[in-house]
């Protein structure tokens, strides 16, 4: 009897009712847009030869693009998700769960100077929060653009907190 039962579960699982493990991430049907960009770094007399022929000559990184959203996702897990499934290298630091975007496709903060680095805006706001605690909603608009001259350069200037 006992038999009977365990082969009953296992057809149950195999047949998909939950038992198990999933086959991947679920596609939520929300999404957004990003897109990452450099124009000022290439434009700038500050960065170095070699890192200025390896850079986009219009200075598009990733072209704007929509991708799905996942529950609870932060401006940084959008764009940490969206790098490794373009293969792009981006590297952060954390203090606590504040990331900071120190580099993105070999392209690091202070390469044009002591003011430059990496912004992002979402719905053409630069929001004065971490990318890290900034959630995303469906259809928002999410862009990265390195700064040489801390925003003033994209029409915002940093304010901190």
């Amino acid at each position: 009897m006992k038999k009977i039962w365990i082969a009953i579960v296992l057809v149950l699982c195999l047949l998909g009712t939950g038992c198990g493990k999933r086959s991947g991430a679920e596609k939520s049907s929300q999404q957004c847009t990003i897109l990452v960009e450099c124009a000022n770094a290439v434009k700038s007399n500050q960065l170095s030869g070699e890192l200025r022929d390896f850079l986009p000559e219009n200075g598009m990184i990733l072209k704007k693009r929509t991708v799905s959203l996942q529950k609870g996702d932060s401006v940084y897990d959008v764009l940490e998700r969206t790098m490794k499934e373009e293969g792009i290298l981006m590297e952060a630091s954390f203090t606590g769960n504040l990331a900071y975007i120190e580099g993105i496709d070999n392209l690091y903060e202070f390469e044009c100077g002591d003011l430059s680095g990496w912004m992002y805006c979402v719905n053409g706001k630069y929001p004065n929060e971490g990318c890290s605690g900034y959630r995303v909603k469906a259809g928002d608009q999410i862009e990265w653009h390195y700064t040489c001259d801390l925003g003033k350069d994209l029409g915002q200037e940093y304010k901190g907190k």
